[in-house]
């Protein structure tokens, strides 16, 4: 799986997925990036890098390994506001669970102000 596969970063820094072994890649899942923000593919076996500027939640992929549950989870300047969006895209089985587990690791929600 992705090592860490849940990551918190700011808007505008970049992400790099170095493939360890052989016949990984990484793609944004459908549905499951903010609005206005780029869909990835990296290519099988080779690294790829991401800048990722809008805020909100990402969920990635390795697509060979999709159906084993390799999946993750990047949030980006602390925003979890496309959560509910995410949760309703449905995912085979191991990475359904997977992408569970990521989610309870995002930020508290901010109480609401005034």
């Amino acid at each position: 799986g992705f090592s860490p596969s849940f990551l918190q970063v700011e808007p505008g820094d970049t992400v790099t997925f170095i493939p360890i072994d052989k016949g990984h890649n990484s793609e944004s899942i459908l549905g499951m990036i903010p609005e206005g923000a780029k869909h990835w593919k990296g290519e099988v076996n080779e690294e790829f890098t991401v800048t990722l500027t809008v805020p909100g939640l990402y969920g990635f992929k390795c697509f060979p390994h999709f159906n084993s549950g390799m999946v993750g989870l990047i949030e980006v300047g602390g925003n979890k506001s496309n959560l509910t969006d995410l949760m309703n895209v449905r995912l085979p089985g191991k990475a359904q669970a997977r992408m569970m587990e990521a989610f309870a690791k995002t930020s508290p929600r901010q109480p609401a102000t005034n």
